[in-house]
């Protein structure tokens, strides 16, 4: 025990031994004699980096990085499914899907992409000891949803990483399509829906995403939340945030809030606000989205959010020759009927 609180106090301005964590690989590596003394320890801190412990001649501590090899690569794909499903069923990153749908998350409603959608992407991904660690850059994409092409080529300016499509306008625009990531709509906005609990028809103006208990909820867009609480035969754990003088946002059934949400808060676009839950009037874990302009509730599929600004007169020549470059390329990627990768 003496030998290893010296260890722990010799590291600690190198790596704090609290910090490793279940599951993280670890190796000892001991003298090639028949006594096996402990010659270095290893412990994997993450994919790249890891920590040495030589007990040599006397006790050395040293961080390392393992050498990241960085390639650039096009896939392309028709949905069968769900993007999500597409990239698991063709081994693919699944931190592929997530950035597309973090790109097109203003654009697209990825809860309503249909069988023969299709895509395109050029991307760079990160290998270490030749396995995956993920997605480091899309640098473009093209997603035919319903008949209409949705472009996006990545620009950077001031260090700053945005998206616009091929006219230059920004793909960030005031709302989300969506307040939760990879789930799919139960029920629609109507003025009459039988109501799985009470057997009657009545309006339902909201949209049902089902989810698993636990999903994270995020607010559509920045505002200040107006009210919390809870409604025992209703909508369960309920949360409204006003964005503008023109749009409030509901979001109920919920099984928790996050932490430092209550009335006055001021939320950020894309910040987490809840969790899926069944509370309330509810058969099952799904979240109640509602969208209210001017007091009366909308269909949140059809609100036009305003975009954010488009690519300024002084970058647009800069843009322009991207842009073109990238088209290119894309345009070259063949889109066959079951998704394939390619790496360039």
């Amino acid at each position: 025990m003496q030998a290893i609180d010296q260890i722990v106090r010799t590291s600690t301005s190198i790596f704090d031994v609290r910090k490793m964590k279940r599951d993280n690989h670890y190796y000892f590596f001991s003298s090639n004699d028949s006594l096996k003394n402990l010659r270095y320890f290893v412990y994997e801190i993450n994919q790249i980096e890891y920590v040495v412990y030589c007990f040599e001649d006397s006790l050395h501590v040293y961080k390392g990085e393992k050498p990241v090899t960085r390639k650039i690569r096009s896939s392309s794909g028709t949905i069968t499914s769900s993007l999500w499903k597409t990239m698991e069923d063709n081994n693919l990153s699944p931190m592929l899907a997530m950035g597309l749908n973090k790109i097109y998350q203003w654009s697209i409603d990825f809860f309503g992409i249909q069988k023969g959608d299709q895509f395109r992407v050029i991307y760079e991904e990160s290998f270490v000891d030749s396995v995956s660690i993920g997605i480091t850059n899309i640098f473009a994409s093209e997603f035919k949803h319903s008949r209409e092409d949705f472009y996006a080529f990545q620009f950077i300016k001031n260090d700053t990483i945005q998206y616009y499509d091929e006219k230059g306008k920004n793909l960030k625009k005031a709302f989300l399509k969506a307040p939760l990531e990879f789930s799919r709509i139960s029920s629609h906005f109507t003025h009459s829906r039988l109501h799985p609990v009470l057997k009657f028809r009545r309006p339902h103006h909201g949209i049902d995403y089902a989810a698993a208990s636990g999903t994270p909820v995020v607010s559509i867009g920045e505002g200040v939340v107006t009210r919390k609480g809870y409604q025992a035969g209703g909508g369960g754990n309920y949360l409204y945030i006003k964005h503008n003088s023109e749009y409030t946002t509901c979001y109920m059934h919920l099984k928790g809030f996050a932490k430092g949400i209550a009335p006055g808060t001021r939320v950020r676009q894309g910040q987490l606000i809840g969790f899926v839950g069944s509370t309330g009037l509810a058969t099952g874990p799904h979240l109640d989205f509602r969208v209210f302009k001017n007091g009366t509730p909308v269909d949140p599929l059809k609100v036009k959010s305003e975009p954010g600004k488009p690519i300024d007169k002084e970058s647009l020549p800069q843009f322009t020759e991207l842009k073109d470059s990238l088209m290119i390329e894309l345009k070259k990627i063949i889109v066959n009927k079951e998704l394939t990768a390619s790496s360039r």
